[in-house]
């Protein structure tokens, strides 16, 4: 086990690093200047010879002139030394920058995630012991509509329904403009500006998780250890929850365990529509921006995020199935 994961942060390590290269170069290549996005607000207060010579001297400190693959080997020191650059847009560090949107999309994601898999996963167990029940049925077909219908349409419907017409929950922002209470009752506000985008989460994702668990399990029910426990007078739920989960896991496992790396991310969709500052729409604002130290910075946070959930998913199917070996 300890080679296998020396070998797979090896294997990341150089991921990485190709990655962030490529990236890098995609991101240098995109149309535009920033040392003349960054003064352009300044042209009509300086003469043509001033703001010629700013914008040579502005080229010089940010390393524009410097070839390609010596801007790279400056920027990726500087990002292992956690200094990621300077924001365009906010005049600040970057990593100041990304700290609220990080926070807040967390904040929604844990819940949204929470509340998914404590519905889906019962809810596929009991569909696939039910199979071909009228429950199971119902089930399927809700399923495939929530799965079919894009996510905009869905929250347009929240919208409408919670409120417009039964006006329960506010259409948008993350909690009441000047609130004052208590930090327990700030976070209920926050909870009561965030239950309809949490409602759009939570059924958007209900659908295809559904299915997939109810598959995995028909498929784990019918094979001959449940045949031979269930011969043995074993207790149904014992059979359940004890074997065929157990065997059902592990391809669910790699869904989860994406699932709870999505934590990280944002959804763009959702976000916009609720006016909600996380990840998803900070990021689309840094491009629109060309903040790209920003967007940049953003990327290759998610690569690392994805390259982390591929290793423990991989070192999950050892923990959950004993017959799989990741030794090698």
């Amino acid at each position: 086990m300890g080679k296998y994961i020396i070998k797979r942060i090896i294997y990341m390590i150089f991921v990485f690093f190709v990655m962030s290269f490529v990236l890098f170069f995609l991101y240098n290549m995109i149309p535009g200047d920033p040392a003349r996005a960054q003064l352009e607000p300044l042209k009509n207060k300086l003469t043509p010879e001033e703001y010629q010579y700013r914008y040579e001297q502005l080229r010089k400190t940010m390393g524009l002139d410097d070839p390609l693959i010596v801007r790279y080997g400056k920027w990726i020191r500087n990002t292992l030394k956690g200094d990621l650059g300077m924001s365009i847009v906010y005049k600040q560090p970057v990593i100041e920058v990304v700290k609220t949107p990080l926070k807040n999309t967390v904040f929604i994601n844990i819940f949204a995630i929470a509340l998914a898999l404590g519905i889906t996963i019962p809810l596929g167990i009991h569909c696939a012991v039910k199979k071909n029940s009228l429950f199971d049925k119902t089930v399927q077909v809700l399923t495939i509509v929530g799965y079919s219908i894009p996510v905009f349409i869905i929250v347009l419907l929240f919208i409408y329904v919670f409120a417009v017409i039964l006006q329960w929950f506010p259409v948008s922002g993350m909690s009441t403009p000047n609130f004052k209470g208590t930090p327990f009752q700030a976070f209920l506000d926050r909870l009561y500006h965030l239950a309809l985008p949490l409602m759009v989460l939570t059924v958007g994702s209900l659908g295809g998780m559904t299915r997939y668990v109810r598959a995995a399990m028909i498929e784990a029910l019918s094979m001959d250890c449940i045949k031979t426990a269930r011969a043995k007078g074993l207790k149904e739920k014992v059979v359940i929850y004890s074997h065929a989960w157990r065997n059902a896991l592990l391809p669910v496992i790699t869904l989860i365990i994406g699932w709870l790396m999505s934590v990280f991310s944002g959804s763009l969709v959702v976000e916009r529509m609720f006016n909600l500052h996380g990840m998803g729409k900070f990021y689309i604002d840094a491009l629109s921006n060309q903040d790209y130290n920003v967007a940049l910075a953003i990327q290759m946070f998610y690569i690392v995020i994805a390259l982390i959930g591929n290793l423990i998913t991989d070192l999950s199917y050892g923990l959950v199935d004993p017959r799989v070996r990741v030794n090698r």
